[in-house]
């Protein structure tokens, strides 16, 4: 069920993409960061902002010890033998993961995965809707063909706000046919519910982790909260590296 290790530049669908290429480093970052580090999350009471108490946005302290933070089933990018794991929590609707996904972590897999320092892991928070639960058993279906990152790039470039039909049943089949997956075999999949409970048991893993609302990536046992720049990522990653040396 593992997919290959396909870098970013190799695993884009082919149709409909968006007109600026998310793998690519847009001059505009900078000028974003500050719009980022203004509003960056989305919780269970709506947008949260930087500079808050420990559920809002921000670098938090060390994950729970009763729940993993990630298994061998969750898709990753990168040397599986990194000395720093990122494990991104996050929801296809959510328009802050979708901020992240198109600055963020194109730097940090160019700056670190490639270069074999980091391991990124995904995992679901899904809990926008039901859009957001159909959404992420469509990318585990689509991890079972090895194409996860295709579908998951595709969801995030087709987002539409949140529970309008966007990530329907029916389109996110559709999805499937543009990124190549064998369509009768991810119907089949899909249409079983088959990966529900995985879903939601991700979803309760972030919450006892901590997680509090999207996007939450934990670097190591660090976790940080929010779309924020690159250069509060660059820091924790850098000090995790160190702590490897």
């Amino acid at each position: 069920m593992d997919d290959p290790l396909i870098l970013p530049d190799e695993q884009k669908p082919s149709e409909e993409p968006k007109e600026n290429n998310p793998y690519l480093i847009p001059g505009a970052i900078i000028a974003a960061g500050a719009l980022i580090a203004f509003s960056v999350m989305y919780s269970n009471g709506g947008m949260q902002k930087a500079g808050a108490p420990k559920e809002t946005a921000g670098v938090g302290g060390a994950v729970s010890e009763k729940v993993a933070l990630y298994d061998d089933t969750d898709p990753f990018l990168g040397n599986p033998d990194a000395p720093v794991t990122i494990v991104e929590f996050s929801d296809f609707q959510c328009p802050f993961c979708g901020r992240f996904f198109e600055t963020v972590e194109p730097q940090i897999i160019e700056k670190y995965v490639k270069t074999g320092k980091v391991k990124f892991v995904y995992r679901d928070f899904a809990f926008l809707g039901d859009e957001s639960v159909w959404a992420a058993e469509a990318a585990k279906c689509a991890h079972e063909q090895g194409k996860f990152w295709q579908y998951h790039d595709y969801l995030f470039n087709h987002q539409q706000g949140e529970n309008g039909g966007a990530f329907s049943k029916a389109n996110l089949k559709l999805f499937a046919q543009s990124v190549g997956l064998d369509t009768g075999a991810f119907n089949s999949c899909f249409d079983s519910g088959k990966y529900l409970a995985e879903v939601q048991k991700d979803t309760a893993d972030g919450r006892a982790l901590g997680v509090s609302g999207t996007p939450t990536n934990f670097v190591n046992t660090q976790a940080v909260t929010g779309a924020l720049p690159l250069e509060e990522f660059e820091r924790v990653i850098e000090e995790e590296l160190a702590k490897a040396q």
